[in-house]
This record gives C-alpha cells, structure tokens and sequence, in this order.
C-alpha cells in the first residue's frame, strides 16, 4: 500500500504536514465548537479529540513513504 501511495506522488513531507494541520485543526474545531451556544463541552471535547486522532496516523503514513523514498 505504501509502495503505491508513493507511485501516486504522495511524499512524506505531504503526510508531516497533514500530521500537523490535523494537530491544528483539532484545536480550531475545539474553540469553533466552544462558541456555539447549542454545544456542550463534552460535545467541544470529542470533536477536538476526534480530529486529533488523525495526526498519529499521517505521521506513521510519513515515516513509512520516507522508508519507502530511501529504497
């Protein structure tokens, strides 16, 4: 799968920086949901905590293409 995801151009700087606006993002989602009236905090906390999840798998999706560049 890795193999293929770097024949279709993906680098693993695309995959860092998709870690780090993940990581941003999530933060943003977090307050954007903290301004709403309707929204309670716990509704505020699983949608940072949701978004936030994604950061851990880009960065392993950048390790792995950047073992793959170095073949």
């Amino acid at each position: 799968m890795i193999e293929k995801l770097s024949e279709f151009g993906l680098k693993s700087e695309y995959a860092y920086a998709g870690g780090f606006a993940s990581i941003a993002l999530s933060f943003v989602a977090y307050f954007i949901s903290r301004a709403k009236k309707g929204d309670s905090k716990a509704q505020s906390d699983r949608w940072g905590i949701f978004i936030g999840h994604w950061a851990p798998t880009f960065f392993a999706l950048g390790v792995a293409l950047k073992l793959e560049e170095k073949k």
